[in-house]
């Protein structure tokens, strides 16, 4: 029996760099990571703690000239954990679900 592939959208294998940040029982949080795969609904990273299912994330991230061909466009995406991993690193693996998105203008801040 052949396992169905439950991803609706391609993914792809991309380190760009990221700042994620969090809130856990009124502490926020935040790290500088990079993405392991993106896809138009989600990214996977890794983060040095845990987050619960469910929790909301903020993430900001660098597209490149390359994915533009505009220079470089900063995103901020706000999204939920899907789920998390522990890695051999000692880091924890997190599959985030993108369910918004916006552009930011230059110089614009991420806070």
């Amino acid at each position: 029996m052949a396992l169905k592939e439950r991803r609706s959208t391609r993914r792809f294998l991309m380190r760009l760099p990221l700042t994620v940040r969090w809130t856990d029982e009124s502490v926020v949080g935040e790290a500088a990571t990079e993405s392991r795969e993106v896809s138009s609904r989600g990214l996977y990273f890794h983060l040095p703690k845990g987050l619960k299912s469910g929790s909301p994330v903020e993430i900001v991230m660098t597209l490149p000239h390359e994915l533009t061909q505009a220079g470089p466009v900063r995103v901020r995406c706000l999204g939920r954990v899907l789920r998390t991993s522990s890695e051999n690193s000692g880091d924890v693996g997190v599959a985030a679900a993108i369910e918004r998105y916006e552009f930011m203008r230059n110089g614009e801040s991420a806070a």
